[in-house]
């Protein structure tokens, strides 16, 4: 469930009248529960309550129903009960049917209502369902009512009105929905005479049951339209009640007035809608969460797309805002200094080119406005008028209705700026009519001309210095002209790995990348967005800063784009190591990812932010920042032939191209084992990949020596495989047709005797190491993993360490969301100091004390023993233990982070590549001298 669907359901409970045995139960199924979870519960084979009359869901809440002008005590009783902590309930909730109290353990937060005023709180209690709860939804639910209120209009509306469903139509219906946001807020703020006019008209003229109500709204609408010194010649003439409607038009109702038919629910809906509060919306959120209503695909998402204010202003403030606080801060009261600073701020453009419904154009307006209200605060002149024009905040999108909400959510933030720093009557005199100006544009952005789109502009505003003598001529706020504004890039653009692409969004960055490099193909689709904003950048030099995946600056795509941007003469001024990016939708881990900021080359001042706690940053003022977000040299990790630091080598696992016939399921072994057990025992092997081995399962293979095949074919059932195989391979492709001729053997076989090392070459990105397991020979590993051929004990421990992960977190690729380890890419390029005998023998104890911790909870599977959440706390400590002693052998004391960890591992893997480059050229790889 998302955020407007417990917002729904936890209205409708409370609307009902009070049922003391099954409110707890039904609370929960507002959230999210599933039934046979309410059903355990009801059972009491779940519920772990030593309350009377009480419900306790581990790991959630504990709730009691009491007795009238209890609750008070009721929920005393929930917080000391030992079942609450023993449980590790996060909320407790006590009520009686008339009030509410409920807690937040963890914070000490607390809510207390009447019980049917509760719904007004359901942010509070939104962790409840998984989903991080935000202050401002905390505080005011209004955005998140109001996306429900509409997203049931729309979709009743669509159901009773077939044609406006269609493609052609879909605009005309996205139009219609920008008009009624407009409206509601405009009845709420006396942007409209009087307040709920547009409510209550539409209640009055309307008939209960829909019939006429598309007729009511179009005639308002084109009322809007028509100026009042024109509405005495209006044709048709405009009945009485729509004439107290003011002029509006800038685009809004210009054009069809038409609108779809209601229904009888439609209307309720509808009057539903109106009767919020919409005075409190936030521009912001509420455009962010009703953009997913008009798309059938995101429909049941509804939040999904909202960005938190501290998120935003992660890209923001080091950008460009934080530059105009300290300018403010500089100015002090210097009326010259505040004057040339308030020029400026008119004269700064914000562009995203993936706007959305236009949430971070709206923060920076909002933030922006409110830096100029200072300045006018300090200059004594909060009577004037702001400088700062909307058209100064352009978009891109690709879809209508929310580059039609984008727009709207800037009127909404210009109004709500008004009213805050100037006052209601100066906000109401100049908002209508509002400006037919389109700032934001529907387009593919990747198709667009950025350039015609926010074009830079010549030289502009005069600035005037208090002492032209005393004050430096370097300074661009004092110099005699500025150069026409600043512009800022900024957003947060779609991600798009390379396999979840459409085939359009494919060409979209074959155009941008095909004649410029080779591996495009590998780049996720915001890199197009970045490569456009340093090609703008190069022609007209501006500031850019986008939220993207990580894995633009690991792996191959680091080493395909980030070259590209630095033949631009674009640097990486600043940027937000890894984070997670959460929404609203119920327990969402949020994906994971950077911001990255980009200025003109050369750029004096570079700062790393990385996170230490959520919503807190560390800030380092460094030389450089590289490709991998690094304090390191321009250095790009490619891909090597063979160890950079291992003895022991690695490669991919053997590969069979055999059309299944040389592979065994499981109940296949048994029928072969059944019929012929001694077959089973010389021509079968145990056969593992990486999934295999990190959930337990194992598959089964025939593993036939030329020697032995004589015998083999001897047995009917092998027979028959053997010829299969020679038959699938003899209509596959190349590789496969050169094993024709041995049809009883894999087509490539990487195995030795002796101990092998298997590393999974797929897993998941959650993983807190890389999960290696040692292996007889008895084992054959499928090339969907990779081994390490004989390797020595010590091996083992670093390839199983947090150091070996971070390494390949930064220059790994990705299936997916998954980590790829390729062993070209991670364990051939791995730098590690030259070991003593002493530190091999210290790591060989630590991976002997992993495996045993392991072992200790047979037969737990790989899968479950590395589970994040679960992970046991023996084998967290062999491996803490294990990360200890190989970080010392490379600093003398534990890293502080990845962070630290990373820029030790670059420095090494420069200066060991260069090592290797001054070499003269081996002979043979295989005999050459490793340092581990």
């Amino acid at each position: 469930m998302n955020a407007v669907e417990i917002e729904s359901a936890v209205s409708d409970l409370a609307a009902q009248p009070f049922d003391a045995a099954e409110f707890p139960y039904a609370f929960l199924a507002a959230f999210g529960n599933k039934e046979t979870t309410l059903k355990r519960l009801r059972t009491g084979n779940n519920n772990a309550s030593d309350v009377p009359g009480g419900v306790l869901l581990r790991n959630n809440i504990h709730i009691a129903v009491c007795d009238a002008d209890t609750v008070g005590e009721a929920l005393r009783t929930l917080r000391d009960s030992p079942a609450t902590t023993k449980a590790k309930a996060k909320f407790i909730l006590a009520t009686d049917g008339q009030t509410l109290e409920a807690e937040e353990l963890i914070s000490g937060e607390t809510i207390a209502c009447a019980f049917e005023d509760f719904p007004n709180h359901f942010g509070f209690l939104l962790p409840l369902a998984g989903i991080s709860t935000i202050k401002e939804i905390k505080d005011n639910p209004i955005d998140v009512r109001a996306t429900g209120r509409l997203n049931k209009l729309y979709v009743e509306l669509l159901r009773e009105n077939l044609d406006w469903a269609r493609e052609e139509r879909r605009s005309d219906m996205n139009h219609f929905m920008a008009r009624l946001v407009f409206c509601f807020f405009a009845e709420d703020t006396d942007i409209f005479n009087g307040k709920g006019l547009f409510t209550q008209t539409v209640d009055q003229m309307s008939a209960n049951d829909g019939s006429n109500t598309h007729q009511v709204l179009s005639e308002i609408f084109r009322a809007m339209n028509i100026k009042v010194s024109e509405r005495a010649n209006a044709d048709p003439r405009l009945p009485n009640w729509a004439n107290g409607f003011p002029y509006v038009n800038g685009g809004l109702f210009s054009g069809s007035t038409e609108v779809p038919r209601f229904t009888r629910m439609a209307r309720t809906y509808l009057m539903h809608a109106g009767a919020l509060s919409w005075r409190e919306i936030n521009p912001d959120i509420f455009g962010s969460m009703i953009q997913a209503v008009a798309d059938d695909d995101e429909r049941g998402a509804l939040g999904m797309h909202y960005t938190s204010v501290p998120n935003i202003l992660k890209v923001l403030n080091p950008l460009f805002l934080d530059d105009l606080r300290t300018a403010l801060a500089d100015a002090g009261d210097n009326e010259r200094k505040l004057l040339n600073l308030r020029k400026r701020m008119a004269r700064i453009r914000v562009f995203d080119p993936a706007c959305g419904s236009g949430n971070f154009l709206v923060i920076a307006y909002k933030q922006m406005r409110e830096i100029e209200a200072e300045v006018n605060r300090r200059r004594d002149e909060l009577h004037l008028r702001s400088e700062i024009p909307l058209t100064n905040f352009r978009g891109i999108e690709l879809r209508d209705f929310p580059a039609e909400i984008a727009r709207l959510a800037l009127i909404i933030a210009e109004f709500q700026c008004d009213v805050l720093y100037r006052g209601q009557k100066d906000a109401l005199a100049e908002f209508l009519p509002l400006d037919a100006q389109n700032w934001i544009v529907c387009g593919n952005a990747l198709r667009l001309d950025w350039l015609s789109i926010c074009p830079p502009t010549g030289t502009g505003v005069k600035v005037v210095a208090d002492d032209l003598f005393q004050t430096p001529l370097d300074q661009a706020q004092i110099d005699f002209e500025n150069n026409g504004g600043e512009t800022y890039i900024c957003g947060n653009p779609p991600y798009k790995g390379s396999n979840w692409r459409t085939a359009e969004q494919t060409d979209d960055i074959g155009q941008l990348f095909s004649s410029k490099c080779d591996g495009w193909k590998a780049l996720d689709y915001v890199a197009g967005w970045i490569l456009k904003a340093a090609e703008y950048s190069s022609f007209s030099p501006c500031g850019t800063a986008f939220v993207t995946t990580n894995s633009v600056c690991q792996g191959l795509q680091a080493s395909v784009l980030w070259p590209l941007i630095a033949d631009l003469r674009q640097e990486i001024a600043f940027a937000h190591t890894s984070f997670k990016w959460a929404n609203l939708a119920s327990h969402n881990a949020g994906v994971s990812v950077i911001v990255v900021g980009l200025l003109p080359a050369p750029v004096k001042d570079k700062f790393l932010y990385d996170a230490v706690t959520e919503g807190v940053a560390n800030v380092r003022r460094v030389e450089r920042i590289n490709a991998y977000l690094l304090n390191a040299k321009d250095v790009f990790v490619t891909a090597a032939k063979a160890p950079l630091s291992f003895d022991s080598l690695i490669t991919d696992g053997s590969g069979a191209l055999d059309g299944g016939g040389l592979i065994l399921a499981s109940d296949e072994y048994r029928s072969l084992m059944d019929h012929y057990p001694h077959a089973v025992e010389r021509f079968v092997r145990p056969y593992l990949g990486s999934s295999e081995f990190i959930r337990g399962t194992t598959r089964w293979c025939l593993w036939i020596e030329d020697t032995d095949l004589e015998v083999a074919l001897g047995i009917p059932e092998i027979s028959k495989r053997i010829d299969a195989v020679r038959k699938f391979r003899s209509s596959a492709g190349t590789r496969a047709q050169t094993a024709i001729g041995r049809p009883h053997k894999f087509a490539w076989i990487n195995k030795q005797r002796g101990t092998q090392l298997i590393v999974p070459t797929v897993f998941s990105e959650r993983r807190e190491y890389i999960t290696a397991g040692l292996l007889d020979d008895r084992y054959i590993v499928s090339n969907a993993a990779s081994i390490v051929q004989s390797p020595k004990p010590h091996v083992f421990a670093v390839v199983s360490s947090t150091m070996h992960i971070s390494w390949v977190r930064a220059v790994a690729g990705r299936l997916k969301t998954d980590i790829r380890y390729t062993s070209a890419l991670c364990y051939n390029t791995f730098p590690v100091p030259l070991l003593t005998e002493q530190n091999k023998a210290d790591l060989t104890r630590c991976a002997e004390d992993i495996l045993l911790a392991r072992e200790a909870h047979f037969p737990a599977t790989i899968a479950d023993l590395y589970d994040p959440e679960t992970m046991p706390d023996n084998l967290r400590h062999a491996h803490e233990r294990n990360d200890e002693v190989l970080e010392r052998i490379y600093i003398g004391r534990r890293f502080k982070n990845d962070t630290e960890r990373l820029e030790k591992l670059f420095e090494l893997y420069t200066k060991m590549t260069a090592a290797d480059k001054a070499k003269p050229a081996a002979k043979a790889t295989r005999g050459r001298k490793k340092t581990v």
